[in-house]
């Protein structure tokens, strides 16, 4: 593609402010939910960190669970859970 051709595409989608995420629920077409298993989580909290929808909820420094209604169950959490641990699992949804 040239540059005469990129200047003809339409525009597409434009965000007008930063940090607006929050503001829209997503979690309602996920296939899959991480499901924790308290006993065995360290609170390395790597979970929270990787998570691209800020879905691992934190309290006093600890993992405590997830907000459903933005996590899309991409299972990143499940795979960076360190292997000797591997607290959090993915299960399909219930219908």
């Amino acid at each position: 593609m040239d540059m005469q051709e990129k200047k003809n595409l339409p525009i597409g989608g434009v965000i007008t402010e930063g940090g607006t995420a929050h503001e829209y629920v997503t979690g309602g077409w996920r296939k899959l939910r991480p499901v924790l298993d308290k006993d065995k989580c360290t609170n390395c909290l790597i979970c929270w960190v990787m998570c691209p929808d800020s879905a691992i909820i934190i309290e006093d420094g600890k993992m405590i669970g997830f907000d459903m209604e933005h996590c899309k169950g991409c299972g990143i959490c499940a795979v960076e859970c360190p292997d000797k641990v591997k607290a959090i699992k993915m299960e399909e949804e219930a219908d």
